[in-house]
């Protein structure tokens, strides 16, 4: 079970973290152009820009924590953190008709809500 939270962990971090880099790091315009980003084309930059930062923040809260052995009760929080920042994007993309988009996000909710299951619940971090 370890094994499988600490893989799911991983995919998420890494998830978050190329979500936070590109929402960050790229320009608005070049975002809306993209498919499944043009819901940029409705947000302000500073919008995203936040969106971009929590992400890169969120792969920081999945990850160090716990392997620094410092507050790592902070991994399942981060996970929380995160179905509920998966929760705006599923409205988001069912208001732009975006079905596949809504399913990986719903798929990004199982995966944190299982992170956070199993951090809070059967296999915490001991320390």
């Amino acid at each position: 079970m370890n094994l499988a939270l600490w893989i799911a962990t991983g995919l998420l971090a890494a998830v978050s973290l190329t979500g936070g880099i590109t929402k960050t790091f790229i320009p608005r315009e070049r975002l809306a152009a993209i498919k499944g980003g043009e819901w940029t084309g409705h947000a302000s930059v500073g919008f995203i820009k936040t969106i971009g930062v929590l992400e890169l923040l969120a792969a920081v809260g999945l990850i160090l924590p716990a392997v620094l052995n410092i507050a790592p009760f902070m991994v399942p929080v981060t996970a929380v953190c995160w179905v509920l920042l998966m929760v705006g994007a599923v409205i988001i993309h069912v208001r732009l008709d975006q079905f596949k988009l809504v399913m990986v996000n719903l798929g990004y909710v199982a995966l944190a809500a299982f992170i956070a299951w199993g951090r809070f619940g059967p296999e915490p971090f001991s320390g």
